[in-house]
């Protein structure tokens, strides 16, 4: 039986995270309002522009990228005991329906969270489907009764 690695996102691989985002979209019942080509173009475009703040590890089974997870890194405002800080918001994850249940979540989130220890990040949020709740927790993450937020998307 093949094996997963967990790697960090080559520009080889940035059509293949599209796909999944493509696929993400349809999943949840989303309408997509362009056409899957200009997606993917504009999905690698960013993806390269945005390198420096938005870092990309997939899950790969031969040859296959079959799940990705990203990490948005954040600038925070410097404190006089730190001045430089910077904390993290995973975003993305997706795994592929047929790797699902298998532990390859888990290990995009534990790889994600290692590259946050390794960049000295403060903390990671993820805002959760329901159904990943439960992996989230898992790995590490708990709900949080000072973390608020504004839904603007409704308004």
């Amino acid at each position: 039986m093949d094996t997963v690695s967990i790697r960090p996102v080559s520009d080889d691989d940035l059509p293949a995270a599209a796909d999944l985002r493509w696929r993400w979209v349809l999943e949840n019942r989303g309408t997509p309002t362009t056409t899957y080509d200009g997606f993917v173009r504009h999905f690698v475009g960013w993806a390269r522009e945005n390198a420096a703040t938005h870092r990309c590890l997939v899950a790969v089974r031969a040859g296959e990228v079959v799940g990705m997870a990203w990490l948005a890194v954040l600038p925070r405002v410097p404190t006089p005991r730190a001045l430089e800080r910077a904390s993290g918001d995973l975003q993305c994850a997706y795994v592929a329906p047929h790797e699902r249940d298998n532990g390859v979540g888990g290990r995009l989130i534990d790889g994600v969270l290692t590259l946050a220890r390794e960049l000295g990040l403060e903390r990671v949020t993820v805002h959760s489907s329901a159904r990943a709740v439960a992996a989230y927790s898992r790995h590490g993450f708990a709900v949080s009764p000072r973390l608020l937020q504004a839904d603007l998307s409704r308004e």
